[in-house]
């Protein structure tokens, strides 16, 4: 038995008890909800389908912190969609789309009938920002538009991906970086060594495990510090961000991961960042809401289990 195998069905022996129908309850985010009017900076927030185990890749739950937190700030107006919206109305005047999902072809916008009006977007000059494995696109003319787009994208000629504890630390004075500190997040899972458009800005590097270098290309810079989260800012106006962490849901407690994310989706809007960066409320309870129903590993039929959160650094 490998050792993520072994992870995963000691999780779900430990934590059962634990578990009760209203953590799967996904009926009160509200969902494609528009404007109320033109003047406010639109956040389009999509949700990547059910993936892994419980408390990791959840993207759903995620997105609804993300829509949660984005509504305390002024002006802001986040509309959350289950991967892609069944109404594109509420895709028009975007400011910025956001994705947390997986990747590998499997984001929503690269399906042929989405695909024209994402690059509209972006043509138009709206923010892109796209979320741990949101990243990965096998090789083609779409993960073209996405670097061009993002200012990066991982492919899995030199891009490396798992799970250690890191210690991320900023890097320069990017107005994404307000208020944000240096933060660890023990276990966690990350993806690095991405093919960057000239011009994207480090925001967040750290040291990964040399072990973690599977491509022929990252083995050559052992011991270098790898970045982890990016800005960039197109030739047409428009800004991309990316933090390729947040596998685990816990990570969302981490009071740095919360503000560079919303920060950089701010950023993305064109809306001035605050000094000390964006606030977010946050309690140990909105950490264990809305996840999405998936099974153990080990007995499909079993219902999955959750383990309570760590304190926010």
């Amino acid at each position: 038995m490998n050792k993520f195998r072994f992870a995963s069905l000691l999780l779900f022996a430990v934590v059962a008890p634990l578990l009760s129908a209203d953590h799967f309850d996904q009926s009160k985010v509200p969902l494609e909800i528009d404007a109320p009017n033109k003047a406010m900076h639109k956040v389009i927030l999509l949700a990547g389908k059910p993936s892994s185990k419980t408390m990791a890749h959840e993207y759903y739950a995620g997105c609804a912190l993300l829509m949660n937190w984005l509504k305390e700030q002024p002006g802001v107006w986040p509309v959350m969609a289950r991967e892609w919206p069944k109404n594109e109305k509420v895709l028009d005047g975007a400011k910025v789309i956001v994705y947390f999902g997986d990747g590998g072809g499997k984001q929503p916008f690269v399906d042929p009938k989405n695909w024209g009006k994402l690059t509209n977007l972006l043509k138009e000059g709206a923010g892109f920002v796209l979320l741990h494995q949101a990243i990965d696109f096998p090789k083609g003319q779409d993960a073209d538009v996405i670097k061009a787009s993002l200012g990066g994208v991982f492919h899995s000629d030199i891009g490396c991906r798992g799970h250690w504890d890191m210690n991320l630390k900023p890097t320069g004075n990017h107005p994404v970086l307000r208020g944000v500190s240096a933060f660890s997040a023990p276990g966690d899972g990350w993806l690095y060594n991405v093919h960057f458009a000239p011009d994207a800005v480090p925001l967040l590097t750290g040291t990964v495990p040399d072990n973690s270098r599977s491509s022929a290309d990252a083995k050559k810079h052992t011991g270098r510090e790898e970045v982890i989260a990016w800005a960039y800012q197109r030739p047409n106006g428009g800004r991309g961000f990316a933090f390729t962490g947040a596998d685990l849901h816990k990570s969302w407690g981490y009071e740095s991961q919360r503000r560079l994310v919303i920060n950089g989706i701010l950023w993305c809007a064109k809306i001035e960042i605050p000094e000390g960066g964006a606030k977010s409320t946050f309690n140990d309870a909105d950490i264990k809401v809305n996840l999405d129903k998936k099974t153990d590993p080990a007995s499909p039929k079993k219902p999955a289990t959750i383990k309570s959160t760590p304190k926010s650094k």
